[in-house]
């Protein structure tokens, strides 16, 4: 999923306006707008920090292969759910099985179930704190 793809869907997810995150993260609305539309494709590190901060997850999180997919993440999670996540599936970045390094479509198949357990589990802490 390209850059702007990735940001729209967490912005989104956020239930942020263009407008509401421009005034968030520092960065322009016309320049959010151009990055959702594919007209730029890589912003600089600074925008990068200003957009992660703004919507609360690693900068990690914009990669190419980044172990976050936006598609899993439920409507109820908010910032802090997804940093914890991040750290989660960052943390388990170099997994192997049977002394093989994982290939990068396992690696993925494993944090797609790793976050799914980690949504599942969230949901039943957050719906007991009812």
């Amino acid at each position: 999923m390209e850059f702007g793809e990735k940001l729209k869907k967490l912005r989104t997810s956020r239930g942020l306006g263009v407008n509401q995150l421009a005034l968030k993260s520092g960065v322009s609305a016309s320049q959010i707008s151009r990055f959702e539309k594919g007209e730029r494709k890589d912003p600089t590190l600074e925008t990068l920090k200003k957009l992660s901060t703004a919507l609360g997850v690693s900068i990690s999180y914009f990669e190419e292969n980044s172990p976050v997919n936006v598609n899993t993440i439920p409507e109820w999670a908010n910032e802090d759910d997804l940093i914890e996540l991040d750290k989660l599936l960052e943390s388990n970045a170099n997994m192997a099985y049977g002394g093989e390094t994982l290939t990068p479509e396992q690696l993925q198949r494993v944090r797609d179930v790793l976050a799914g357990m980690f949504w599942k589990f969230k949901k039943e802490d957050k719906d007991k704190e009812k």
